[in-house]
């Protein structure tokens, strides 16, 4: 059913500000919900548009809009999360902030776009499960990062007998993370093992080689198990591994590049995955030396394997069967 009506809410921690676009008239409730159950209430009453016409439109804040998402799917209300940025690109140049001019923006936002817009839906508890592990596990691997730093430095320049209370503390913190880490990755694993479906795109990715376990599972959460993106081209977009042309006219012709707006920690670990297929699978070693010698970029090179990875992980997966390594088979 064609959409009319669009409900602009800005949330925050404790909060959440409603617009609803078509009255222009703003209301405040509780981020709980009981708060979403009133707002509900409050958006029918004063709407002139039925629910099945209505679509809620929100900035993604994490866990302060998860409650919202979560009671919107199970009341079968149409919702879409759009990208903080989006907004703020969309709206323009604009000065000050108020939640209940913000929520107005919103449903301006949606407004503008209601034709496009395609309904969000909430990834199952499986993923959602793996996604805040994911989270947990890139702090716990900063702090143990910072904590290896410090303790090298300091090994560098004193005496082992004069700190050793400093040096033993950091060792134990730095053992304990390690510990907690590889408690988190088998908890993931656990997770994958026990849903059929995870289970066989775990498998179906990690048969490309160059493709880990940290990887797949960051490529299942982020892609809600390959459902949010069409193809792998829009996917490599949304990781900044996609290449642009930068050019106008005759006056500025810049050379092809990659956007800096991207998703920086799987670009990071899509590089780690590049690197690791230069060094140790063939095929890659081998296409890399040939770019090479043949003068063209590395680091031009090196972004051409990242998209053959991705490329290869979105063709198993809509096949549904594993990688064929072709290349052995080479005359």
């Amino acid at each position: 059913m064609k959409t009319n009506e669009i409900i602009g809410i800005d949330v925050s921690k404790l909060l959440i500000d409603v617009c609803i676009y078509s009255k222009q008239i703003v209301q405040q409730f509780e981020n709980s919900k009981s708060g979403f159950k009133l707002m509900l209430k409050w958006c029918f009453k004063n709407s002139s548009f039925p629910k099945e016409e209505t679509m809620f439109v929100f900035e993604h804040t994490g866990m302060y809009s998860h409650l919202l998402s979560v009671f919107l799917a199970e009341e079968k209300s149409s919702f879409f999360i759009a990208s903080g940025l989006e907004i703020k690109r969309s709206i323009g140049i604009v000065r000050g902030k108020d939640d209940q001019i913000d929520a107005k923006r919103i449903a301006q936002y949606g407004y503008r776009l209601k034709e496009e817009l395609k309904p969000s839906n909430l990834p199952n508890s499986s993923v959602l499960q793996l996604k805040s592990l994911l989270s947990l596990r890139t702090k716990l691997n900063k702090q143990r990062a910072g904590f290896k730093a410090t303790l090298k430095e300091q090994k560098r320049i004193y005496k082992a007998t004069e700190y050793k209370t400093i040096f033993d503390v950091q060792q134990k913190m730095i053992a304990e993370l390690t510990k907690q880490i590889n408690k988190i990755n088998a908890q993931m694993q656990s997770i994958i093992e026990q849903d059929i479906t995870l289970k066989e795109t775990y498998k179906l990715v990690t048969s490309v080689k160059g493709i880990g376990m940290q990887t797949a599972v960051m490529m299942i959460v982020f892609t809600d198990n390959f459902s949010k993106f069409e193809n792998w081209r829009k996917f490599a977009s949304y990781c900044g591994v996609a290449p642009f042309p930068y050019q106008s006219g005759t006056s500025i012709n810049g050379r092809t590049k990659v956007s800096h707006l991207a998703n920086k920690k799987l670009k990071a670990i899509i590089n780690m995955c590049a690197i690791s297929a230069i060094q140790h699978n063939p095929e890659m070693k081998l296409y890399y030396q040939k770019r090479v010698l043949e003068g063209k970029s590395k680091m031009s090179t090196v972004n051409i394997i990242r998209n053959k990875l991705i490329a290869r992980v979105f063709a198993v997966v809509k096949r549904q069967t594993p990688y064929v390594d072709t290349f052995k088979f080479a005359s």
